[in-house]
């Protein structure tokens, strides 16, 4: 087992009986995020829907297989990234969950970028980018990147969007390209 996996099972041991916030009381999973973790690529969704809550996996219900099935046609692997959320329980009737509840949550997000120390960090959707990055639009900043240390945040619109919205189609499908073009320069200077 390599040095991150170990780190990364001590800290779903530390958090999965979390009981600092309310949603602990109807989860029926906490949902610690999954995937590779010596991936270059982290992407942070807002938080579990019914599906994930379910499963115990976050991006696994209608939006998270849109999303990599999106990805998979740029020839961007789901094994090849780690998949989390804000918030690792499911907010009642899947609203947004609160402030309080992501700030709670943010230390073991922080805990969990510091093991992976991932090149690119994906924020998915409005909750997690006013989380992340205040006074910003994601129909803004969808597709579009900036540099934090010695990283890049990626911001894209929620899939879920999409089915609200479907004008919103054309971005999202931009926004996924220029990601892809990124990680083709990114191999490039390796």
């Amino acid at each position: 087992m390599n040095e991150r996996r170990e780190k990364l099972l001590e800290l779903y041991n530390e958090y999965k009986d979390c009981a600092k916030c309310p949603l602990h009381e109807y989860r029926v999973n906490m949902v610690f995020g999954k995937g590779n973790p010596d991936a270059g690529i982290m992407l942070i969704g807002e938080a579990p829907g019914r599906e994930e809550d379910l499963e115990g996996a976050p991006f696994v219900g209608k939006s998270g297989k849109d999303l990599f099935e999106a990805f998979s046609k740029m020839g961007i692997d789901r094994k090849d990234i780690f998949v989390t959320n804000m918030v690792k329980c499911r907010p009642v009737n899947n609203r947004a969950p609160d402030t309080k509840e992501i700030n709670i949550c943010s230390e073991l997000l922080k805990k969990q970028i510091d093991i992976i120390s991932p090149d690119i960090i994906v924020i998915v959707g409005k909750v997690a980018l006013d989380s992340l990055l205040v006074g910003h639009k994601i129909s803004e900043v969808s597709g579009k990147f900036i540099i934090a240390g010695n990283r890049i945040l990626f911001f894209l619109i929620h899939p879920a969007a999409l089915f609200r919205n479907g004008k919103l189609k054309p971005a999202f499908d931009r926004s996924i390209i220029n990601l892809k073009n990124i990680l083709d320069c990114l191999i490039r200077r390796s």
